[in-house]
C-alpha cells in the first residue's frame, strides 16, 4: 500500500475539481476516478478529460504528481431509474421530501467501486466532494453515512480506508475560495471555463459562474455560491 497515494471521485465538476486540487497539493501521486451511470448530464464526462488535460497544462507541479484517470461503469443506476439524472422527468421535490435529482445509493456505489479498484492500485485514501452543508438534502452525501461506509469497506477490504470530504462542511463560496486558496485565479478560471455542474448538461449559456442552464438547483448554488464569494 502507497500511504502517501490517493485516489480522487473525479465527475469533472466544479467540487470534485477542487477536491482534485486539494489532494494534489498534499500528496505526492494523485489518480482519479469517474463513473458511467447512464447520466443523462453526460457533458460532465466529457470535462473530465478537458480538466485533466487543463490541469496538467497549467499546473506543471501539479502535473508530476497526477497519475492515470480510471472511468468505471456503473449502469445499474441507469437501470434501476426513477431518478431525474438518468431518466426524462422533471426536476422538483417528490414525495417522499427528496428532489427528483437524487439518486438512491450512488455515493455508496461510488465509493465502493472506488475502494475496490484503490485496493488493485494499493491506495487506501479516497477522496470526495460530498458536502453537508450545501446539498439538496442527499442522504448519501452526510458526514454519517460517508463514515459509516468508509469503516464498512475497511472491515470488508481487511484494511483501513480513508474517505478525505474536503467540502463537507464548507458551503459553496467557501469552495471557490478554497480554490483560489489553492491554485489563485487559475484555478478560478478553470473551474469556469471547463467544469461542468449543470444538471441539464447545458454548455450553451455563459455565465459569469461558468456554464449551465442557470435555472437547475445546480446551477442556482454554483451562482449563487460565485455571487457570495466575489463580494466577500
Amino acid at each position: 500500500m502507497n500511504t502517501n497515494s490517493a485516489l480522487v471521485l473525479f465527475s469533472g465538476g466544479q467540487d470534485s475539481t477542487t477536491c482534485l486540487a486539494w489532494a494534489l497539493a498534499r500528496f505526492a501521486q494523485v489518480e482519479t476516478v469517474g463513473f458511467g451511470y447512464g447520466q443523462r448530464h453526460h457533458t460532465e464526462m466529457e470535462a473530465r478529460v478537458n480538466v485533466l488535460s487543463a490541469l496538467r497544462q497549467r499546473f506543471p507541479d501539479w502535473a508530476a504528481r497526477l497519475g492515470e484517470d480510471h472511468v468505471l461503469s456503473l449502469d445499474v443506476l441507469k437501470q434501476i431509474g426513477g431518478t431525474a439524472l438518468t431518466n426524462a422527468m422533471a426536476i422538483e421535490m417528490g414525495a417522499d421530501g427528496l428532489p427528483t435529482t437524487f439518486v438512491p445509493g450512488r455515493n455508496v456505489m461510488f465509493l465502493t467501486a472506488a475502494a475496490a479498484l484503490g485496493y488493485r492500485r494499493g491506495i487506501t485514501d479516497l477522496v470526495g466532494g460530498m458536502c453537508e452543508t450545501d446539498f439538496s438534502g442527499y442522504p448519501d452525501c452526510r458526514d454519517k453515512t460517508i463514515a459509516a461506509v468508509a469503516e464498512a469497506l475497511t472491515l470488508a477490504l481487511a484494511r483501513r480506508v480513508t474517505v478525505h470530504t474536503p467540502l463537507m462542511w464548507i458551503d459553496k463560496a467557501a469552495t471557490w475560495s478554497l480554490a483560489e486558496e489553492l491554485g489563485g485565479k487559475s484555478l478560478i478560471d478553470l473551474i469556469r471555463d471547463e467544469t461542468a455542474t449543470c444538471y441539464e448538461g447545458d454548455r450553451t449559456h455563459r455565465h459569469d459562474w461558468g456554464y449551465g442552464c442557470g435555472v437547475c438547483p445546480a446551477c442556482d448554488l454554483r451562482a449563487k455560491g460565485y455571487m457570495k464569494y466575489i463580494s466577500r
